[in-house]
């Protein structure tokens, strides 16, 4: 479960996210939607502590990020935009620095490889150099360093940007067997890929939480997602121009 309160996160005067509050519960995938320069990867790289905040508390499974946060690493799963690969390491080697730097005893660094190897659709490529690899493959390989170590939370920023249509779709499918058992936040500016694959919608606009509400509910008379989307981005802009923000 991610518990966000509150988040704020200033350069100066310069406002990235201002009072940014939702929950994603137990093993359920949320959908962080947002146009470009809304605030959603600032707010990742706070919840998983790869950045401070000014203000506000974020809790991982129970754990504050901020004085907790060897608690929350070992309880999360991180695949930022741009996954961290080494490109002249094979996928197994990558695998195994990843799972050492993570905590895993060395006995249980094999079993844990073979596990996200499978998972991930890795195994024929467990060889390959990274650098040698396709961008789908790369992502995917980004997806088994996030699961390593068997987190219960995931946290997924543009896991499909870039992609082809055919791995697009794969990346999909494999988000929504990961859910259930994991608690998942997909970052996303992509509509149809909040629709496929998440259970539950927070938007974010100009650095604030626009809409916050279950997928079922905001379409049960319905409406599409643009829609909703488009009229609440739309309605927020003049409401932040007014405020000076």
């Amino acid at each position: 479960m991610i518990e966000v309160a509150n988040l704020s996160k200033r350069y100066g005067d310069l406002r990235a996210i201002e009072g940014v509050s939702f929950t994603a519960g137990s093993g359920q995938i949320l959908g962080f939607l947002g146009p470009n320069g809304a605030g959603k990867t600032t707010t990742m790289r706070i919840i998983t502590g790869f950045m401070p905040a000014t203000t506000g508390t974020v809790r991982v499974e129970g754990f504050d990020v901020f004085e907790q946060s060897n608690e929350v690493r070992r309880r999360i799963g991180y695949l930022p935009e741009n996954p961290p690969l080494y490109n002249d390491m094979a996928v197994t080697a990558y695998l195994r620095f990843v799972a050492r730097l993570k905590g895993l005893a060395r006995r249980e660094v094999g079993e844990a490889l073979e596990r996200v190897l499978a998972t991930c659709g890795l195994d024929h490529v467990r060889d390959r150099l990274l650098g040698h690899l396709s961008k789908g493959y790369r992502q995917r390989v980004g997806l088994a360093q996030a699961l390593i170590h068997d987190p219960p939370v995931l946290v997924l920023d543009e896991p499909t940007i870039g992609l082809d249509p055919r791995q697009i779709r794969d990346i999909r499918a494999l988000v929504r067997t990961l859910g259930g058992k994991r608690t998942i936040v997909l970052s996303t500016h992509i509509l149809s890929e909040v629709t496929e694959v998440c259970d539950k919608v927070v938007i974010i606009n100009d650095g604030r939480i626009a809409l916050e509400d279950q997928l079922a509910n905001m379409t049960r008379d319905g409406r599409k997602l643009e829609d909703i989307f488009i009229e609440t981005i739309s309605r927020e802009a003049p409401a932040a121009a007014a405020t000076g923000a």
